[in-house]
């Protein structure tokens, strides 16, 4: 009855193991960074082919690494942007307007306008779906609003303000002092950059193409076009968490834990037996017991004859006195004499 406690045993030891392995699979995993599944039709959508970096120091590029992110034209904008996806820029960015020196590093997206570079949005790598669009949103870029850089009217203010005379110029600067005194006032935020990710799925395209849509009139807010491949989305790949030993291993517990419950069950109930006798195919294994036990055996006393006793190897001497008497080379001599005498007669 006690063995048969331990199979039951045995089995509720590892039900747990193999439910939770089976539960597993039906648990989402997280996604890597610059992926996501589609709500809408569970599409999986991976823009990391688009995703530049900048090559490591010391080893080359190769011939299709791009070493430059990706540009777009501002057409009526009077200044080009460069832009990555999911990760900084690979250009090296110097004395971004309203940006810590330490957070140069993490700029996404930028333009350059009248020598000075203007960030407009940092590194995220978590593409979002509004609706069935794809977009990839960047924050925290230079300041912006009606007093922080206003690049279109930029022309027009240096035209009004060499009509105007020096003490006008003088005044608006007092004005321009009082803004950058009091961050509140005059100043909105911070420049952000949305990107809308299309699909094409043309194969002579290039990876991505970047295209400017327009920005919001107090230049906070930047819009974006972009067609890729990486845009269309498709099936996710599923990596393999259980190498192929795991697989035979999970394989093997199972069929013996099945052998090992199912054999007790039999032999108790059909076969009435009890004990360790409950063991499917007892006489088998204790067979193979006592044969291990034998082959120890032989082998211990087998290298017992070569272990040295705790006084060392001790020689028996021929001529040492003993219940036999006393025999040396003389009396072999003679008794090998002996024996030639009686061959030849």
């Amino acid at each position: 009855m006690r063995f048969t406690y331990s199979c039951a045993a045995l089995l509720a030891l590892h039900l747990p193991t193999l439910t939770a392995a089976a539960s597993d699979d039906k648990t989402p995993k997280p996604t890597k960074p610059c992926t996501i599944h589609s709500p809408n039709t569970n599409s999986f959508f991976d823009l990391t082919p688009i995703s530049l970096s900048s090559p490591e120091e010391g080893k080359k590029p190769h011939k299709d690494d791009r070493t430059e992110s990706w540009h777009a034209k501002g057409y009526d904008y009077p200044a080009n942007f460069t832009i990555n996806f999911c990760a900084p820029v690979i250009e090296e960015v110097k004395n971004v307007v309203g940006v810590k020196e330490e957070l140069w590093r993490n700029v996404s997206a930028y333009y350059v306008a009248d020598g000075k570079t203007y960030s407009i949005g940092s590194e995220s790598a978590e593409p979002i779906f509004r609706g069935r669009k794809l977009v990839l949103n960047y924050t925290n870029g230079s300041p912006c609003g009606p007093k922080a850089s206003r690049l279109l009217d930029s022309r027009e203010e240096l035209s009004s303000r060499k009509l105007k005379g020096h003490n006008d110029d003088k005044d608006k600067d007092d004005d321009d002092d009082d803004d950058t005194k009091d961050p509140k006032k005059g100043v909105k935020g911070r420049k952000s950059t949305l990107i809308s990710l299309l699909c094409d799925r043309d194969p002579l395209a290039p990876k991505a193409s970047v295209a400017f849509v327009g920005a919001s009139p107090d230049e906070c807010t930047y819009f974006f076009e972009a067609r890729s491949q990486a845009a269309c989305g498709g099936a996710a790949d599923t990596q393999q968490t259980v190498g192929p030993g795991g697989v035979f291993g999970l394989i093997a517990m199972i069929a013996l834990i099945v052998y090992v419950v199912g054999g007790c069950v039999y032999q108790r109930t059909v076969m009435q037996q009890r004990g360790w006798r409950q063991l499917p195919n007892y006489s088998l294994w204790s067979g193979i017991g006592s044969f291990l036990r034998d082959i120890f055996i032989i082998l211990t006393s087998s290298c017992a004859r070569f272990m040295p006793s705790r006084r060392g190897y001790s020689r028996v001497s021929a001529n040492s006195s003993g219940s036999r008497g006393r025999s040396g080379p003389e009396d072999e001599n003679r008794l090998i004499d002996q024996l030639d005498e009686e061959w030849d007669d």
